[in-house]
């Protein structure tokens, strides 16, 4: 059966503006990091995109690894472009990123020109597009030079493959000499997408506050720390979670401290009427300088019950404070290694 929007699908959800860009995302952005590849039913991705777009979600986040396998995402992504949302291109916003392992090399990774380049145009030919919204840079590459690697998103954008760039786990100081050097080229630099969580707060020591000087909008992935900040865990680890997977999971975050204090979060949640889940985004967007908060999901009612959070943004200084006292670094910035890198 022919797929036709929701025609009330703009009516409930909000949006922010990307910075000091013209560019609005929905205040909850859908990421295909996971459980959209080829390992997945692909009509539980399909029943997922679909739903969210019908709810407001206009922004899809992808990147040239999701899966597994790698760049299954994108093609199954791509299928649903052809057979359900190709006559919707004009309302979404769809990003994809280079810059970890995808082919075997010297040439399958991190930030040389070479890489970046032919990345981008095996991405547009999965995803049988002829540009995506947003390509990033995926990680800061210490050995290759800022410039070459500023210079291949330049490239994308000057080619028509790519209307905005962003860089992704970048630290505050390369952020800013990144955001100069594309500045002086004219190239839309409006988006940074960092990890940010109630359990990984690094965001907030200077970066947040570099992303407000520069006009950059913030989308905070993994806000929901890769499922702790649920109630998934609350009273062990399920046999279905990614935690009882042989996968991406970090199973050495699930420390009886980590755990003691997200059920010390989940009771402050219920008090204020709202699922960990829920209060997990509302409290990443409080921060001005943050767009979107980027989600995943395994199945629709995951997403349809993030977007509750949407009911409840305010927090009283009481509530800030009781978080801040559990609120701490869980060990969960297993993209560190990018963002401490100035």
């Amino acid at each position: 059966m022919m797929y036709l929007a929701a025609p009330d699908r703009y009516e409930s959800l909000p949006y922010a503006r990307c910075g000091r860009s013209g560019l609005q995302l929905p205040r909850i952005s859908l990421g295909l990091w996971q459980n959209f590849g080829g390992s997945a039913p692909f009509e539980n991705a399909r029943e997922m995109v679909l739903k969210s777009f019908d709810r407001g979600i206009t922004h899809f986040d992808l990147a040239n690894n999701y899966g597994p396998p790698p760049g299954s995402a994108e093609e199954n992504f791509g299928r649903i472009m052809a057979t359900d949302l190709g006559a919707y291109r004009d309302e979404l916003v769809i990003s994809t990123k280079a810059g970890y392992l995808m082919w075997p090399g010297p040439y399958g990774e991190w930030g040389s020109r070479k890489y970046l380049l032919a990345s981008l145009d095996q991405s547009l030919k999965r995803m049988g597009l002829d540009y995506v919204d947003i390509f990033y840079s995926h990680r800061y590459d210490p050995n290759t030079p800022l410039e070459e690697t500023m210079g291949a998103l330049e490239t994308a954008v000057r080619r028509g493959k790519a209307l905005y760039v962003g860089i992704s786990s970048y630290g505050p100081q390369k952020t800013r000499e990144a955001v100069a050097i594309l500045r002086e080229m004219k190239v839309p630099i409006v988006i940074h997408q960092p990890s940010y969580s109630m359990l990984n707060r690094w965001v907030e020591k200077e970066l947040l506050g570099v992303l407000e000087q520069e006009g950059l909008g913030c989308i905070a992935f993994s806000p929901l720390a890769q499922g702790l900040l649920t109630n998934k865990y609350l009273k062990g680890v399920p046999d279905a979670s990614r935690a009882a997977q042989n996968g991406s999971f970090n199973k050495t975050i699930l420390t009886e401290k980590n755990l003691a204090n997200v059920r010390a979060l989940n009771e402050l949640a219920q008090r204020r009427g709202q699922s960990l889940a829920q209060m997990a985004i509302a409290w990443v967007l409080r921060k001005p300088a943050v767009t979107s908060a980027l989600i995943g999901a395994s199945h629709w009612a995951q997403i349809e019950d993030s977007l509750g959070a949407l009911r409840n943004l305010q927090f009283s200084q009481s509530e800030l404070d009781e978080i801040d006292s559990h609120a701490n670094d869980g060990g969960l910035n297993i993209w560190a290694a990018s963002s401490q890198s100035g």
